[in-house]
């Protein structure tokens, strides 16, 4: 799978692309938990990267813009979870870096 996290136009876009999947996201902000991180951008929550089946599969998911709670969800690598996380924390845009290395403790 090709993965691309970088600093681009004023946000951070992550893209993950494979034979059999497309998952991309821009964000201005990475809020960690103790076991999810949500993407933000413009204050609003736009996804996040959780764990399913305990700690598994880890997926990603994201909002859409239609109204109610839809939302698309995809299975993402923990090499791909973790690039975005190191590359939030280089990049001054994770909310708490406490949470942040709590979250690599537990799901990393």
């Amino acid at each position: 799978m090709e993965m691309t996290v970088i600093e681009h136009d004023g946000a951070m876009l992550a893209r993950l692309e494979g034979d059999d999947r497309v998952f991309e996201v821009r964000f201005d902000a990475l809020e960690p938990t103790d076991v999810t991180l949500r993407f933000r951008r413009g204050g609003e929550r736009v996804g996040s990267v959780y764990n399913d089946d305990g700690t598994k599969r880890t997926m990603a998911r994201l909002t859409t813009a239609r109204e109610g709670t839809d939302f698309i969800g995809v299975e993402v690598p923990k090499e791909f979870v973790a690039e975005v996380l190191d590359t939030a924390l280089e990049t001054g845009r994770v909310t708490d870096e406490t949470a942040a290395e709590g979250y690599r403790l537990r799901v990393l």
